[in-house]
């Protein structure tokens, strides 16, 4: 059992240090989990993509799990990579403040996809590819987000009326 743990948080690190950085980046440039899965090189599943952007919207704020109105901020988490005189590694977290500046949208896409799976992917076709591959890539929990007001997440929303 212990094993198991230390091998899936050895492979966890791993990827992350391989592609985490890509994947960040790539996500904050808008591009879906389809299309950054599509340029990576390294072999990762597109459910381990999705899992590390979702990560990464929830640590700078791109989405919240509780309505983030009157909260002025939140804590992101980031690792920096330390090497000593003796050329040891070794990583330090750093915690900072992210502000929670601007509007945000309720989105409930995870129990719409959970009640019926089926309708919600026929109400999707109106939707072009890049804004229904977003939705479809990221793991919407099972209850309602906030999302954080930009141009995709409004015409989504709107489009979805």
């Amino acid at each position: 059992m212990e094993n198991k743990y230390f091998q899936k948080a050895l492979s966890n690190f791993t990827t992350d240090f391989a592609v985490g950085g890509t994947i960040r980046t790539l996500a904050d440039k808008g591009l879906n989990v389809n299309e950054i899965y599509e340029k990576l090189d390294y072999p990762v599943s597109k459910e381990t993509v999705a899992k590390l952007v979702w990560a990464h919207f929830l640590d700078n704020a791109t989405i919240c799990l509780s309505d983030p109105s009157g909260q002025g901020s939140k804590q992101s988490v980031t690792y920096e990579k330390i090497q000593d005189e003796y050329g040891r590694i070794s990583y330090k977290q750093i915690k900072r403040p992210v502000e929670l500046k601007g509007e945000y949208l309720p989105c409930d896409f995870g129990k719409q996809i959970y009640k019926d799976k089926e309708a919600f992917i026929k109400k999707l076709e109106i939707f072009n590819d890049h804004d229904r591959d977003y939705i479809l890539g990221l793991p919407w929990p099972l209850e309602t987000v906030w999302h954080k007001d930009d141009d995709r997440i409004r015409r989504i929303l709107e489009t979805s009326k």
